[in-house]
């Protein structure tokens, strides 16, 4: 089988969205597929073993010098007219002359491909609004479905509304209809979408986040980790809905009841952190046990942190429930680390992980999570090496042959 794959960017250092494309990339080629890719990341990046098309951004154009002209009035005026004309255009002109750059692209794609898969990251969703222009493709058009879209379909607490909603919504309705399939990482955000697209229940598949083979350049560990400790990492931005305060208090409450425990513990925070600045400075001045970098960290030495940490934490909002698969979450499978997750009830790390799953607290839970976090030290103080997630049954869903199966079978169920 040929697939087409069009992408946002395949740089994995710009995003955890594009971590998970290029992990989806690489295990259709491990699959056996015979994949090409054109993606708009804007830099000459090729993955090993697979064709990769870089597309060319058009800078002759209306929307192009519109573009321009907004930026360069905001700079040397301060008025900023791209939400005025989002307001009215839906998008922004640096969208629309993206999206006519992927279509350009594509008119002079020769790839008979029996499978076109649309990916994106974050609110982009580019690459499906240039298909969505493309009819000749939408018998073969898989929309993946990364994250709900538009914004005001996000549950709470995430409940931004654009002045665009309405452009948006109906935008998505079209890729709802037009798209000969749909995929989503997790099956609650099926779910979730079909209920705001009921075509999307009709073509949904369910593609997981992939695990895929990484060869790290850098094996080292940086000065602050410390492998004879015991760990506790969470990796990845820290949103204004995803407060870390009740992992803090939890760890600190830990502390305070295990005094023995601070000369071997450690909670090390990593990524994006600007909402809640103030709180974690004054935390970790407090705390030595704690460590924060407020930044983005190289994939290769989060990845390695997270195959050598005591255990990985995978942090959600408070919320009545999250239908976001983590992109996160395949590497914390792979590293067979314990996993604390800290979630709504409701949410899809918790349904895969299982009801019966005993590391699992709300995330404001600060007196479970103590008790949690006691347990695992306890269990390293016994045996550092006794700490596995060992979950085969979810390494086999993040799996090359999973994915494989559920492309196959959807083919040949539409033959």
């Amino acid at each position: 089988m040929k697939i087409l794959v069009v992408v946002d960017s395949i740089n994995i250092e710009d995003s955890s969205g594009s971590k998970a494309n290029v992990a989806f990339i690489k295990n259709l080629i491990a699959a056996g597929f015979e994949v090409l890719v054109y993606h708009y990341t804007r830099k000459p990046i090729q993955l090993e073993g697979i064709t990769c098309f870089s597309i060319s951004e058009i800078k002759y154009s209306p929307f192009y010098f519109l573009s321009r002209f907004q930026r360069v009035l905001q700079r040397n005026t301060g008025i900023n007219t791209v939400p005025f004309f989002e307001r009215i255009l839906g998008f922004s002109f640096t969208f629309f002359n993206d999206v006519k750059s992927i279509e350009k692209a594509l008119n002079n794609c020769n790839f008979n491909a029996d499978l076109v898969l649309t990916l994106s990251k974050g609110a982009s969703f580019r690459p499906h609004y240039a298909l969505l222009k493309m009819p000749q493709f939408h018998t073969k058009w898989m929309t993946y479905v990364h994250d709900p879209y538009p914004f005001h379909f996000y549950p709470r607490p995430y409940n931004w509304v654009e002045s665009s909603y309405k452009q948006k919504e109906k935008f998505f309705t079209q890729v709802s209809e037009k798209a000969k399939y749909s995929a989503f990482p997790s099956q609650l955000l099926l779910e979730w979408m079909s209920s705001y697209f009921p075509d999307f229940l009709k073509t949904g598949v369910i593609i997981p986040h992939q695990n895929a083979a990484y060869n790290l350049q850098n094996n080292d560990f940086p000065d602050y980790f410390d492998t004879t400790k015991f760990n506790l990492l969470h990796a990845g931005n820290l949103m204004k809905e995803r407060s870390p305060e009740g992992l803090i208090e939890g760890f600190k409450l830990f502390l305070n009841k295990n005094p023995e425990a601070k000369k071997d513990s450690k909670l090390i925070l990593l990524g994006n952190a600007s909402y809640h600045v103030a709180m974690l400075k004054e935390w970790e001045s407090d705390t030595p046990e704690i460590y924060i970098y407020n930044g983005n960290v190289a994939f290769d030495i989060v990845y390695n942190l997270q195959k050598n940490t005591s255990v990985n934490v995978i942090l959600e909002s408070k919320a009545e429930i999250s239908p976001f698969l983590p992109a996160k979450f395949p590497h914390c499978i792979d590293a067979n680390k314990p996993i604390l997750s800290l979630a709504p009830y409701y949410s899809e790390v918790r349904r895969l992980l299982g009801s019966e799953y005993p590391y699992w607290a709300e995330v404001d839970e600060v007196t479970k999570i103590a008790d949690i976090i006691e347990k695992f030290y306890q269990l390293w103080n016994q045996n550092p090496n006794d700490l596995k997630l060992n979950r085969q049954d979810l390494a086999d869903y993040l799996s090359v042959d999973y994915l494989k199966k559920v492309i196959v079978n959807l083919k040949n169920s539409n033959n």
